[in-house]
């Protein structure tokens, strides 16, 4: 529509060379013309406002364009949850992306839907939150620690498999406890995440106080809940994976967040593969 000749001319800016614009058009062509299409569950206690989640819809945007799928996002309230209406909800999706967020609120539904999509092999990205609900779930149902939980949400428990670092314990400052902005991360070359990123160190941005404890690594790497992505500096876990499961992947990181049309996010392209495969199959 020529916008860009008019703002350039009104600035006395030269616009003498057409714009480059063939990767834009190599985009929109593959957004509108898609060989595959996949359902996945966006679980969230925000749905009823889907801009809190606008950086994850982009992602799968980016993502879906670049395998030529369409990615139809499902909106799921994580509070509606519960072990007797997860079937109902998830049976015929494709995938399911737990999404970030702070406080108690539809934790358990999350919960109950990590544990659903575990255990009938559906493809599943937990993000922050997300991530740390999946560990939560791990540990309750499959090690048997039946209160396991986050400290953030329960301080009495004794299995705190999501806990404060020590270093932050003593700082009462909530914006002095999050850990914000890029970390290294060194992926485990076994992994879906190094199979996705083709490298071995990566940077992802955080935004979050909790973390893994890594009291429970042992226990959790042996009955197969694998720690893939580690900071070398501090040590924190930043990816966990599962063992012989098609698709189940969490970062404490937020990898929509450096997701663009021209570099769709490696992750989001990987889920959504294992979604295409998981439908076909």
């Amino acid at each position: 529509e020529k916008l860009d000749e008019r703002v350039l001319t009104k600035l006395k800016l030269a616009h003498k060379e057409p714009p480059h614009i063939d990767e834009w058009r190599t985009f929109l062509s593959r957004l509108k013309n898609p060989t595959n299409e996949v359902n996945v569950g966006l679980v969230g206690k925000y749905v009823e406002l889907p801009d809190a989640y606008k950086s994850i819809a982009e992602a799968f945007i980016h993502a879906g364009s670049q395998l030529e799928c369409k990615v139809n996002v499902h909106w799921i309230s994580s509070e509606t949850l519960t072990e007797k209406s997860v079937k109902r909800a998830l049976s015929d999706l494709d995938g399911v992306l737990v999404a970030p967020g702070f406080g108690e609120r539809g934790i358990e539904g999350k919960i109950e839907a990590i544990r659903y999509v575990r255990e009938n092999n559906i493809p599943f990205f937990g993000i922050c939150l997300g991530m740390q609900c999946a560990v939560v779930e791990f540990a309750r149902h499959v090690l048997g620690f039946a209160d396991a939980a986050s400290t953030e949400l329960n301080k009495a428990t004794e299995h705190p498999v999501i806990d404060l670092m020590e270093d932050q314990k003593k700082i009462t400052d909530y914006g002095g406890t999050m850990r914000l902005g890029a970390y290294e991360c060194e992926l485990k070359k076994s992994s879906k995440a190094f199979n996705a990123y083709k490298a071995s160190t990566i940077e992802e941005r955080h935004r979050h106080r909790y973390e893994f404890n890594n009291k429970y690594l042992k226990q959790m790497e042996k009955a197969g809940l694998k720690a893939t992505g580690i900071n070398p500096k501090s040590k924190l876990v930043e990816i966990v994976e599962l063992d012989n499961h098609p698709y189940f992947v969490g970062t404490q990181f937020h990898p929509e967040l450096k997701s663009t049309v021209m570099s769709p996010h490696p992750l989001f392209v990987s889920f959504i593969d294992a979604m295409i495969k998981n439908k076909k199959n």
